[in-house]
């Protein structure tokens, strides 16, 4: 069965975990779902598109998942491990990058071995598991000559899905650790790694290498990240119908993810973003004025057929 065209496959542009930068802005990105006979290893395609004004510098920052990212861009060509802490990337004057994120479970399927890459990079064509000089020139070539053009990305994103659709399918072990991790991630009840355990009926020692073997962390980093990500949310008020930012009760989001006091929640925020969660409320989160850009509207993500 071939793979379902990529244009039928846009998905919901809002991503909890891209906390934009300080002054609420991120370049155009563009988010693909998988095909269907990919989609326990992936989760999703993007393509982030920017043209800054010379001297202007915008820097992005993500809480990112427990997953690795294979990415192709105009300069370089990697795979991510996971980061434990806040993912930070600097853009400057023209440029794009068209990314996978890889479900939890596939990232040792591409490494070919253990998730041993955890807050580092690969050069994506040391990686012996796919022909990443051929992925790399293939993406380029889709879109170099003009990365806006919504045939240009499509194209980009079919060849990392061809190239990727090599990896599958997904072993029973993989398996585990997607479910795993989606169960982490999705129930907000969970906040003792004790309660992953009694979920899945597995020692803590067994989760733990579980973890450690396929995606580079914890299971108690699992539970903190998606606390983390709630946080976001909850740091992020909607605007009064004067188009003021509300004011955050900190007392209350502190509780509502499950904090016995605000100063725990303060720490474990503070920690990872280098902010207090004050500060990172106080920020205007709302999608606002871009900064200055050559040739170049911040427009929403294409329309598809």
């Amino acid at each position: 069965m071939s793979p379902d065209p990529v244009e039928r496959r846009p998905i919901d542009p809002v991503e909890r975990a891209h906390l934009r930068d300080a002054k609420g802005f991120s370049p155009p990105v563009h988010r693909f779902a998988p095909s269907p006979t990919l989609a326990d290893v992936v989760r999703r395609y993007w393509l982030p598109v920017w043209s800054l004004a010379e001297g202007e510098v915008t820097v992005q920052r993500v809480l990112q998942y427990p997953v690795c990212l294979l990415v192709v861009s105009h300069d370089y060509a990697h795979v991510v491990g996971p980061q434990t802490g806040l993912s930070i990337k600097e853009l400057s004057g023209s440029g794009w990058a068209a990314g996978a994120m890889l479900q939890p479970g596939a990232g040792s399927l591409l490494l070919g071995g253990p998730v041993t890459i955890t807050d580092s990079v690969l050069d994506l064509e040391s990686v012996g598991t796919l022909d990443g000089a051929g992925l790399v020139a293939r993406v380029r070539e889709a879109m170099v000559p003009g990365p806006s053009d919504p045939e240009r990305q499509r194209q980009a994103v079919a060849a990392i899905e061809t190239a990727l659709t090599g990896l599958g399918p997904l072993d029973e072990e993989g398996a585990l650790v997607n479910a795993v991790v989606e169960h982490a991630e999705g129930d907000e009840r969970m906040q003792r790694v004790g309660q992953l355990c009694e979920k899945f009926a597995l020692s803590e020692r067994s989760l733990q290498r579980l973890c450690a073997r396929r995606i580079g962390l914890s299971p108690k980093w699992l539970i903190q990240r998606r606390r983390l990500h709630e946080a976001a949310e909850l740091l992020r008020p909607p605007s009064s119908a004067g188009g003021a930012a509300r004011a955050v009760d900190l007392a209350r989001v502190a509780a509502d993810l499950g904090y016995t006091d605000q100063a725990h929640f303060g720490r474990d925020w503070r920690r990872v973003t280098g902010l207090t969660p004050g500060e990172f409320a106080a920020e205007p989160h709302a999608p606002g004025p871009a900064p200055p850009r050559k040739g170049f509207a911040l427009l929403p993500p294409p329309t598809y057929s």
